[in-house]
């Protein structure tokens, strides 16, 4: 695998998902394949897990981290042929060659602006590293797309699926900021690779990209949506037709337990307490949010070493 920036860079999904699973159990096995090698990780946004798991996963390689808040270093330049006599120092040309000098992957997190709709959809940051960098390139989440993440919740799916086909469900829920669509995106895209039967549940103006969401069924009523459902993914974003508005706060939508029933709870986090779930679900051995965010670990891990394993 030459670069990690959205789940169809690998060949085969299910398959990967066994790996992960297996190299959990003994995280060691390929220190050897890392050593001597590097991992650059780029922030121009704030993480915890992101971080810390990607950080451990490139150690469980064997491998050397380093890490950089662009925030603290120079205001980059993305246009071409940009006269640049205003707030950027220095052209992504040279940063991206220079940084491929010093790491043998890069993985960068960058959010979308969620006020240009163009400018987000074109992955600006993501591709122009893609562009100019000669080394594999990691995607931490970018502005349409989180497939690290996508990739420990269908570890996690597996792990605790005790059927066939389970019943999956991916609902929107109140939130106070307007927030990204690329957790829900990956996710979407992940279990169409999946043999699960899935459905997206949100209020009306909160439909994803259609490109996207093809021929998924949408509901509009949670509830009914949720009913015999396996697994409740909830997560907050704002509007694409409507991009990057809060059209409206229903705080109906928030997940409860009495919603919830039996199934399994899922959420990326950081997850705002009773506002987008209730303590009684957050809490209760229904919620899986700990063991997926341990997963992170192991869906960056595997990225990781089947970029190695092509270097």
């Amino acid at each position: 695998m030459k670069k990690y920036t959205t789940i169809y860079d690998l060949d085969n999904i299910p398959e990967t998902i066994q790996e992960a699973i297996q190299l959990k159990e003994n995280p060691f096995s390929t220190q050897l394949l890392g050593r001597n090698k590097t991992l650059v990780m780029l922030f121009f946004n704030a993480s915890l897990r992101t971080r810390l798991s990607t950080e451990k996963a490139a150690k469980n390689l064997g491998m050397d981290v380093m890490i950089l808040n662009v925030n603290d270093a120079w205001n980059l330049e993305f246009e071409e042929g940009s006269v640049m006599n205003l707030n950027s120092s220095e052209h992504i040309k040279e940063a991206a060659q220079v940084i491929s000098q010093y790491g043998d992957i890069i993985a960068i997190r960058a959010f979308p602006t969620l006020e240009d709709k163009e400018k987000d959809t074109s992955e600006w940051i993501l591709n122009s590293f893609v562009k100019y960098a000669t080394v594999p390139i990691v995607n931490m989440e970018s502005a349409t797309m989180h497939p690290l993440q996508a990739l420990a919740d269908a570890i996690t799916i597996t792990e605790l699926q005790t059927k066939q086909k389970s019943k999956v469900v991916l609902s929107w829920a109140p939130h106070p900021k307007a927030l990204p669509q690329a957790v829900a995106n990956s996710f979407v895209g992940m279990m169409q690779e999946l043999d699960v039967d899935f459905s997206i549940a949100h209020p009306k103006g909160y439909e994803l990209n259609p490109e996207l969401t093809l021929d998924i069924p949408i509901h509009y009523n949670q509830e009914e949506a949720l009913k015999d459902a396996d697994f409740v993914y909830v997560k907050n974003w704002s509007s694409y037709e409507s991009y990057g508005k809060v059209l409206h706060e229903d705080t109906n939508w928030m997940l409860t337990k009495e919603k919830l029933k039996e199934a399994k709870f899922m959420h990326c986090l950081p997850v705002r307490r009773n506002v987008v779930v209730e303590d009684a679900v957050l809490d209760s051995e229904n919620s899986v949010v700990i063991q997926q965010s341990y997963n992170r670990v192991y869906s960056a891990q595997i990225v990781l070493k089947k970029i190695l394993e092509n270097l």
